[in-house]
């Protein structure tokens, strides 16, 4: 029998143990990027979809919601929170502040729909401004929502089309200058 010669490969330490983090804190990150990816299963698939998210990770997510069982749903968080680790959290934890409303850019375009709605209704001529800042704004469609939200507010009825005026300039306002 042929003696095998072991070969030992020196291990150097690290230069500083403070450098590298410890198994706690390399957890708890993990444990947040799962929380993370909870929290992009819990958006509706509409939301999601307007995030930027490597293919792996949309992918997943959709398997996620497919799936019903308890055990079957955790592995599936314990894989989204894997491929969290290879993905930006920062610009998916702002998408999602954003959608929560927890962002003061949210707010100020949240409220700067809320008020070229309620200048619509007072005057039609903000229809020009809206044509002009928006060229694919279907302005008939405008103009019937304005119409409809004007009777629902003279005859007390419930705000249905001035809710539907506000999310289609939301939208608007959110997709940018087309």
């Amino acid at each position: 029998m042929e003696a095998v010669e072991a070969t030992i490969i020196p291990v150097e330490p690290f230069e500083n143990d403070a450098d590298r983090p410890s198994k706690s804190q390399i957890k708890r990150e993990m444990s947040a990027l799962q929380a993370l990816g909870e929290q992009l299963l819990a958006l509706p698939a509409d939301r999601v979809a307007k995030i930027a998210l490597p293919d792996a990770l949309a992918s997943a997510l959709a398997e996620a919601r497919r799936l019903t069982k308890h055990e079957a749903k955790r592995r599936q968080l314990q894989y989204i929170g894997r491929l969290m680790r290879d993905a930006d959290p920062q610009p998916i934890q702002e998408a999602i502040d954003a959608f929560h409303g927890l962002s003061a850019a949210a707010n100020a375009r949240h409220h700067a729909a809320e008020r070229l709605r309620e200048r619509l209704l007072e005057d039609e001529s903000v229809l020009g401004e809206i044509a002009q800042a928006h060229r694919s704004a279907d302005l008939q469609h405008l103009r019937q929502l304005r119409r409809n939200a004007l009777k629902e507010r003279e005859s007390s009825k419930p705000p249905r089309a001035y809710r539907e005026l506000f999310r289609l300039l939301r939208d608007l306002e959110e997709n940018g200058n087309d």
